[in-house]
Formats: structure tokens, sequence, C-alpha cells
């Protein structure tokens, strides 16, 4: 019996010591100027903030992730864009299940916010409103950059069909990032 107690508290406290930490640091990053890796950020505060016209979006090809903060509620991480016909897409998978609607909660905020968000991209920030997307034929072109920017697939007209069924689903949402 006294060996099963031991054995006990030496588990609990090696599973309480990574699990403190990972508390720790989320909690600490929670007012970063934007985003870690593995955690939420804060206000995008730093940058440039880009005034005039809208850039050619097509320079965010090369991009793989970008840093997006909602105003609402006020929290900033890192994710995938895509540009299509002139405008700049965000997306978040595995939206129909609980898991996927907890992993990717910013989508949840975003879909219920009040729209209005900053992205930055390198030094520059671009304030914009975050619009759901979920039918039309521009899910055409956001299908087919999905697939061959992050699915490192071939966007053949089945492929963009299934993507966008996945979109047009839930099971995909898809965000137009705006001018304000």
């Amino acid at each position: 019996m006294k060996i099963v107690r031991i054995v006990s508290q030496v588990v609990g406290i090696l599973l309480l010591i990574p699990g403190l930490t990972f508390a720790t640091l989320r909690f600490d990053n929670r007012t970063a100027d934007g985003p870690s890796i593995l955690f939420p950020g804060g206000e995008l505060v730093s940058g440039t903030l880009h005034t005039g016209p809208d850039p050619e979006w097509s320079f965010t090809d090369d991009i793989f992730t970008i840093e997006l903060q909602l105003n609402d509620p006020m929290s900033s991480r890192l994710i995938y864009i895509l540009e299509a016909e002139g405008k700049i897409y965000v997306v978040s998978g595995y939206m129909s299940s609980t898991l996927g609607r907890i992993w990717k909660h910013w989508a949840v905020e975003a879909d219920e916010g009040d729209g209005m968000a900053v992205l930055r991209i390198g030094d520059t920030r671009y304030e914009r409103r975050i619009v759901r997307i979920e039918e039309g034929d521009v899910l055409d072109g956001i299908a087919a950059k999905l697939i061959t920017k992050y699915g490192g697939g071939e966007a053949t007209d089945q492929a963009i069909a299934g993507t966008r069924r996945n979109i047009e689903a839930g099971n995909t949402w898809a965000f137009e990032l705006a001018p304000r």
C-alpha cells in the first residue's frame, strides 16, 4: 500500500509540473505584443499601421502565417492567410467537432464578435473587418488556394468541389479580411 501511495504522489507531481508550467506560460502570454507559437497573445501594438489603399495581396502567397488580432475579445494568434481574386482570407478547419471548436475558438469569437480585427505581416499592421463567407463563387478561389498552399495538392475540380462542400457544410470556416 505504501508503495502505491508513493508512486501516485510521484506521478501526480510529474503531471502537475508541466501542467502548471503550461498554464503559467499561457497566462503570461495573454498580454504580449502578439502570439507565440503555442499561445495566443494580446494586442498587436508594434509595427507601422498601414494607411492608404490596400496593397496587392498576392505577396502573401510567400507567407505561411500572419498574426491576427480580434478586437472582441482582444486576443491575437498565428494563422494561415490566403489570397484569392485580390482579397485576403483566413480559414479554420475542424469546426464541426467539439474539439475543433475548442481548439479553434478564435473562429467562434470572430463569428460572434464585433468583426474588427488587425493583422500584422512583418512590421506592418492592417486594420480589417473579419466577415465569414459561407457561400458563393468566391469559395472556389478560396478552396483552390487552400489546397495548393496548405494542402500540398493539386487544385483539381474534384478537390475544389470537396473543399467547397466542407466550407458550405460548416466543417471549415472561411473569413474575408475586408477593409474597414
